[in-house]
């Protein structure tokens, strides 16, 4: 590698912290590069030029750009796959399995997640719908539990950390962000507690500190 990984995030965003993730889990020289989504930085041509899509996160490694998280993680491994820890099993169907569950993160808690999010944080002159909460928080509340029943060892996919991982911690780590920013809804709580002890595990990752969203640490 002649230059480092140019990484674009977002603070927050979920999707940016499972390539920050798997970028220190590769081991990889990188420049983080954090984009504000209220003052124009992905609608430059700079970055336009980098995703045309003007989302985050988005990688150009020595000229070449890539975006779209999954996309990226798949690119990593087989681009860089000597550095660092793999980020998928090297068994053919124990790696079948970390990526499908960490497909199954994206397509069932993505929608759920979005739909107590836009209620809680709506627009100021609308109350949220508490009905509608509390229905997504049952839904959040079974496929928690789903996902809970994938861990009968360390990580989510097996013994190891995988992108399975990636994927899901920062979205639960987000249920904590709400609670902190919106008391009373109590998201955290449902995390049931093989999850809970799953999080501390990711928590206490050597690289997890620098991967926190800069303007949670405020």
């Amino acid at each position: 590698m002649s230059n480092p990984i140019s990484f674009y995030f977002g603070s927050g965003s979920p999707y940016a912290w499972k390539v920050w993730l798997a970028l220190e889990h590769k081991k990889l020289p990188y420049e983080a590069k954090r984009m504000a989504f209220d003052n124009g930085d992905l609608k430059t041509p700079a970055f336009t030029a980098v995703n045309p899509r003007q989302k985050v996160p988005a990688l150009m490694d020595n000229g070449f750009a890539m975006y779209e998280s999954s996309a990226i993680l798949e690119y990593l491994e087989d681009r860089y796959a000597d550095s660092g820890e793999p980020i998928w099993p090297k068994d053919v169907q124990a790696r079948a399995i970390a990526r499908r569950r960490a497909a199954e993160i994206v397509a069932e808690l993505d929608p759920v997640n979005d739909k107590i999010l836009a209620e809680i944080f709506g627009p100021a002159d609308k109350v949220p719908n508490v009905e509608t909460i509390e229905v997504g928080k049952k839904a959040l509340a079974a496929e928690l539990m789903i996902i809970e029943g994938w861990l009968d060892k360390d990580f989510v996919a097996g013994d190891k950390l995988s992108g399975a991982d990636f994927t899901l911690y920062p979205y639960l780590a987000f249920l904590g962000r709400v609670d902190t920013r919106k008391p009373g809804y109590h998201l955290l709580k449902l995390v049931p507690p093989k999850l809970t002890a799953w999080m501390r595990r990711i928590e206490a990752l050597p690289y997890f500190e620098k991967t926190y969203p800069p303007h949670w640490k405020t």
